[in-house]
């Protein structure tokens, strides 16, 4: 392998984020892995991963995170914006809260950890954004993801920004739109349904482009389904 690289993922209790934890560390690299509960990640007790509590809605939360670069790396690599919130909910029903709540973790805490980070990394840095085929104009919606499926559109767009501001220093930035991946959020939110997916397949797809793929794409969304949904 060459150098170790610094990496920062959210969203890391469960699902794709703490899938992601394990294939980066076990392979040697150094991650800090963020999520509201930080138990599942700290039993690792793993030499390559450290890990503290945080949330993307308490703007005290970031501070730590800019700290911890500062003292512990200098630098990041590598941004993994896989926290999210999914709302399964009649739209008649959602209330202003609701949205609120929703775009609160999926976008703008996408942006407030990207600007937070941002300083800290080189030109060829690689900011991965996890989003849905539900944020993809002309996919296939459906009822009650009024508030996630337009919060993952807008982050699409984010990337798309950010990319054309920064072209000429780097980072890249990159937008993942995942299709149905058997995950405990997805359970909860359809208790019904079977994705194709796995966490760990999807998690080893993501692991390998977060490490390769701005060398080939920049402000660029993948759509990385093998279904329709």
């Amino acid at each position: 392998m060459s150098k170790p690289k610094n990496i920062i993922i959210t969203g890391t209790s469960r699902g794709i984020g703490f899938e992601l934890v394990h294939l980066f560390a076990n392979q040697g690299h150094h991650v800090l892995a963020l999520s509201r509960n930080s138990e599942p990640v700290r039993n690792l007790q793993h030499n390559n991963i450290s890990s503290f509590a945080f949330d993307l809605c308490e703007e005290g939360d970031y501070e730590k995170v800019k700290q911890f670069i500062q003292n512990e790396w200098t630098h990041v690599d590598v941004l993994i914006n896989n926290a999210g919130l999914l709302l399964n909910k009649p739209f008649a029903q959602t209330s202003f809260k609701d949205f609120s709540k929703v775009y609160e973790t999926n976008v703008f805490g996408v942006s407030e950890l990207t600007r937070i980070v941002l300083p800290f990394m080189k030109n060829d840095g690689h900011v991965v954004t996890i989003s849905s085929m539900g944020g993809i104009q002309g996919s296939m919606k459906f009822p009650g993801l009024a508030a996630y499926s337009s919060s993952k559109g807008a982050v699409i767009t984010l990337t798309e920004l950010l990319a054309e501001e920064y072209k000429e220093t780097g980072p890249q930035f990159n937008v993942l739109a995942l299709g149905a991946v058997q995950t405990e959020m997805l359970k909860e939110a359809f208790p019904d349904y079977k994705a194709p997916t796995t966490a760990r397949e999807m998690a080893t797809y993501i692991h390998e482009f977060a490490l390769n793929g701005n060398k080939f794409y920049n402000g660029k969304v993948l759509q990385v389904s093998n279904s329709t949904p």
